[in-house]
């Protein structure tokens, strides 16, 4: 591998890797406190997409009023969902639950192939973020510096809401255990649907980066990327907020090092992310940063 492919790869695996984290914070952040694997996060980020689509093109909003639209619906959204597929069953068995989760998410597909239609839609890149950067012979878009510092600046936000503020104390509590953080005035709804707003927050924002980054978008275009991001979780600690953002970025580099180095697999390149979950579940099943946790019946 040459310097310039080496720098160039580096470059696609950084801003791959980054889009990845910034998912995968949300779907550890749920986990962390309902012990949950919310399937319908990775949909969250194809409604997201096509509110900010439709903000730009049908009503001619300017992209960043499309974007914080977006953000703003995508999060009501995923706070309506814990309301009604989610808090019913707060105290069912956890698989009553799990089946919830991909319910919601079928519902969340089907419902935008049969009302947006299943062709995909080329998403308009503004010219205001995006445009190419070359530096000698290594080309790359602004979006492959952008998108990790947005990742890294939400990533900080995130951790000093969770270790510093009422609000993460109070998510922090509910996490280790539901009934003794109510018995000592916490306000275990509230926390929970705070937990659902920054999530799906995230997923809007990482459903927003990802088709500027790869601009078609249809009703399944969360599928694959959520999957990933959910690896990414597991590979780094589900339920660590910096193990999914670590996870992220090993996933993201592996699969673009992987092409560079062995083009020949290239086809494969979704199959390595799923034989990295299977080693990280037979070897280290708690992740990079996770820690055990005992699981109550």
């Amino acid at each position: 591998m040459t310097g310039e492919m080496f720098l160039q790869s580096l470059a696609n695996g950084i801003s791959l890797g980054s889009l990845y984290a910034l998912i995968a914070i949300g779907y550890t952040m749920v986990y962390g406190i309902l012990r949950l694997i919310n399937f319908a996060h990775a949909d969250l980020l194809m409604v997201a997409a096509y509110v900010a689509f439709y903000g730009m093109l049908v009503f001619t909003m300017p992209w960043w009023l499309s974007f914080l639209l977006a953000i703003v619906v995508t999060a009501l959204l995923g706070v309506t969902i814990e309301k009604v597929a989610y808090r019913p069953l707060r105290e069912a068995p956890r698989i009553s639950v799990l089946i919830s989760a991909i319910g919601v998410s079928f519902l969340l597909e089907n419902l935008g192939i049969v009302a947006i239609g299943a062709r995909p839609k080329s998403f308009p890149r503004p010219e205001e973020i995006v445009w190419n950067i070359k530096l000698g012979d290594i080309s790359f878009l602004s979006l492959t510096i952008i998108i990790p510092l947005i990742t890294i600046v939400l990533l900080v936000a995130v951790t000093y809401m969770v270790n510093k503020t009422k609000t993460g104390i109070a998510m922090r509590a509910v996490s280790r255990d539901f009934e003794t953080a109510s018995l000592m005035a916490v306000d275990v709804n509230k926390v929970v649907s705070t937990t659902f707003v920054v999530g799906s927050g995230l997923a809007a924002v990482g459903g927003i980066m990802w088709s500027l980054q790869y601009p078609q978008i249809d009703p399944l275009m969360g599928v694959f990327p959520g999957l990933k991001c959910f690896i990414a979780a597991v590979m780094g600690g589900i339920g660590s907020i910096p193990g999914a953002m670590l996870g992220g970025f090993v996933l993201g580099m592996g699969e673009v090092f992987l092409v560079a180095l062995l083009p020949e697999l290239s086809g494969y390149r979704d199959a390595f992310a799923f034989v990295i979950l299977i080693f990280i579940l037979l070897f280290k099943p708690t992740g990079i940063l996770g820690e055990n946790v005992v699981e109550k019946v």
